[in-house]
């Protein structure tokens, strides 16, 4: 069974009038909160469109690339998004139940959040309502201020700090500066992130990730051994 069918029977259960909201109350064990972080993605994505008041094709595209949606069940998609999009709940309440959800999974949190700086950035402008929005909800979720930052590092048109991409201090050594990527890689390598709960489905955003982190160490070693031999 896809997730797109455990959502849509999730998205059924809703009572006549209840919000998207509720959904995430009912969502309780490992294989559902899979299913609670596909919706909370959409979900919040539907607010943070709010934030620069406009959708883009950028945007949705952005959207695919982290989350494959076979034709079939763009229907569910499109309806947790416009249910998200016109519920008069703000956007905090549902961060609020996400980090709830995931109060013992801070790197999912991440996860999440690193998905929806992605979609945000994903037109090449970074709206300040989306800075303002983004920032709320790393708030909200608890993360530190680092991570956030090293989140916008690695997909913020025009900053290509590989120090911040990798959240290291430039002064780090190179063994510090080894150590630090190898953690990095072990905590971000793909089948990581689906070991922890996300689904198979946003294989692409780690694998993005990944690239992203493996290409500012090389940069940084390339950098280093350069002044050394200058």
């Amino acid at each position: 069974m896809s997730i797109w069918t455990r959502i849509g029977e999730a998205l059924s259960a809703l009572l006549d009038g209840e919000p998207l909201s509720a959904v995430f109350d009912r969502l309780r064990t490992p294989p559902e909160k899979t299913i609670g972080f596909t919706i909370a993605v959409i979900a919040l994505g539907a607010k943070m469109a709010k934030a620069d008041g406009q959708v883009t094709r950028d945007e949705v595209a952005a959207f695919r690339r982290i989350f494959h949606i076979p034709e079939a069940d763009e229907a569910h998609a499109a309806r947790i998004f416009n249910m998200a999009r016109t519920d008069v709940r703000g956007f905090e309440g549902y961060a609020s139940q996400v980090a709830r959800m995931f109060h013992d999974r801070a790197e999912v949190l991440g996860d999440l959040l690193e998905g929806l700086t992605y979609i945000a950035m994903a037109d090449g402008h970074y709206h300040p309502g989306e800075d303002a929005f983004l920032t709320e909800v790393n708030a909200i979720f608890g993360l530190p201020e680092e991570t956030f930052r090293s989140i916008k590092a690695r997909y913020l048109p025009g900053v290509s700090d590989p120090y911040d991409i990798l959240g290291i201090d430039a002064t780090a050594s190179d063994e510090a500066l080894r150590d630090h990527w190898r953690g990095l890689v072990r905590k971000f390598h793909p089948d990581q992130m689906i070991a922890r709960g996300v689904p198979e489905e946003a294989r692409q955003l780690a694998e993005k990730r990944l690239a992203l982190i493996n290409d500012a160490y090389e940069t940084i070693v390339s950098e280093r051994r350069a002044r050394v031999d200058a």
